[in-house]
């Protein structure tokens, strides 16, 4: 009996390192997705009178659990009775965050004044005392969470691919452990990061030279944080979703390996450069395909 006891932890303990491996190698693979969800979370509260940013933040996270308790069953689903369609979906999923990074870039250069605009209507109807905060806050909620479905939509099928041919069991600890760990490091990260310049202000206005220097130092840090966040959001955006594209296409894979390989740390730069370029121009594809159906519709 004693000897059935210590199979049975010695089986457990084998399906607990399993799970642990597989959800720190797909944490790896969804970093990118990752990036990007916080930039863009983090950007989601710009302009929300400071008393209601973690009101929002924490709302918009209650949206993304919401999220991925619709997305885990349905991809255990899939993965179950549909194991065929893991790839298809994973090249989906990679063209769409090619093209969100690619319209990212083109509202960015190609509608610089119209996206001015638009940030300085909502800041000046956000600064007004006798707007309802939390009314006009609710669609700036919904479209956070709309953009959470998508984004997490990529993690949990990226995570899925990375247990495909693993046993049910561990496809569901792998699932529902990154759910939660994506989630609360996210928007956790997010509210630390919107109120950064809080305690920048705070420290500013302490007696201490030192913590006024720092306090000024987090105020100075803090815009160029978000455009850090957002710049490397959108290339990883290109970097995973290019990876995936040319992993879904073995021809490719194995040409890109063949050429990189021996290169060293190089080799490894050169890959990712062409996953980048590769993510770049079928995002441009994507994009220049929808505005095409678009004109055509409003034609």
């Amino acid at each position: 009996m004693a000897a059935s006891l210590l199979l049975l932890l010695d089986d457990i303990a084998t399906v607990l390192d399993d799970v642990a491996v597989l959800t720190k190698l797909a944490a790896k693979k969804t970093a990118g997705v990752l990036g990007d969800d916080l930039a863009l979370n983090a950007q989601q509260v710009a302009g929300v009178r400071a008393e209601r940013e973690l009101p929002v933040v924490w709302a918009v996270a209650r949206g993304s659990l919401l999220n991925k308790a619709i997305l885990v069953p349905a991809a255990l689903l899939v993965g179950t009775f549909l194991p065929w369609a893991v790839t298809p979906l994973l090249m989906l999923g990679g063209a769409f965050l090619c093209f969100e990074g690619v319209e990212k870039l083109a509202h960015r250069f190609l509608h610089k004044k119209e996206s001015a605009a638009e940030t300085a209507r909502h800041e000046q109807a956000m600064s007004d005392a006798g707007v309802d905060a939390v009314a006009a806050e609710r669609d700036k909620i919904k479209g956070a969470i709309r953009t959470d479905f998508i984004l997490s939509a990529e993690i949990i099928v990226i995570t899925l691919g990375t247990v495909a041919a693993q046993p049910f069991g561990t496809k569901l600890a792998v699932l529902t452990g990154i759910a939660l760990i994506m989630t609360v490091g996210v928007y956790g990260l997010v509210a630390g990061i919107v109120k950064l310049d809080d305690a920048g202000l705070h420290l500013s206005r302490r007696q201490s030279p030192a913590a006024r220097s720092l306090g000024n130092a987090i105020l100075a840090a803090a815009p160029w944080l978000m455009k850090a966040l957002s710049v490397a959001g959108t290339a990883a955006m290109f970097l995973v979703g290019g990876g995936i594209l040319v992993h879904g296409v073995p021809a490719l894979a194995h040409a890109l390996e063949g050429w990189t390989a021996g290169g060293g740390w190089l080799g490894v730069l050169g890959l990712q450069l062409a996953n980048a370029v590769v993510g770049i121009l079928l995002g441009a594809l994507v994009l220049a395909v929808i505005e095409g159906f678009q004109r055509l519709r409003r034609g």
